[in-house]
């Protein structure tokens, strides 16, 4: 299944991304952890079109207004001369989720 079909996409093929960096919305209310990047596997085979078949859908480019209306609790809007990205507060995911758990039991 490709990401895509889990939802809408915030950042372009190319973009650089790092861990905690939201790149997407999921289709689902949860968020997702995913490893977006993709590694080209190297083989004897070639085909002349393969590579040119694969399409992406143009992703949600949002206004910094749009971003800040976005913007969860674990969340916060990076803004910088080049982009306006969401990442989550804490990066690591493990962290995370130890954060999570933490506030689960604390209830």
């Amino acid at each position: 299944m490709q990401l895509e079909d889990r939802g809408v996409m915030f950042v372009d093929a190319g973009t650089e991304i790092y861990a905690g960096m939201v790149v997407g919305e999921n289709s689902r209310d949860n968020d997702l952890t995913i490893n977006l990047t993709k590694i080209k596997h190297a083989t004897n085979v070639r085909s002349a079109t393969k590579d040119q078949t694969v399409t992406t859908k143009k992703p949600r480019i949002m206004s910094l207004e749009e971003a800040l209306q976005y913007v969860g609790d674990d969340e916060y809007c990076e803004v910088t001369p080049q982009s306006i990205r969401l990442r989550k507060k804490i990066l690591d995911k493990n962290e995370r989720e130890r954060v999570q758990k933490k506030k689960k039991l604390g209830e």
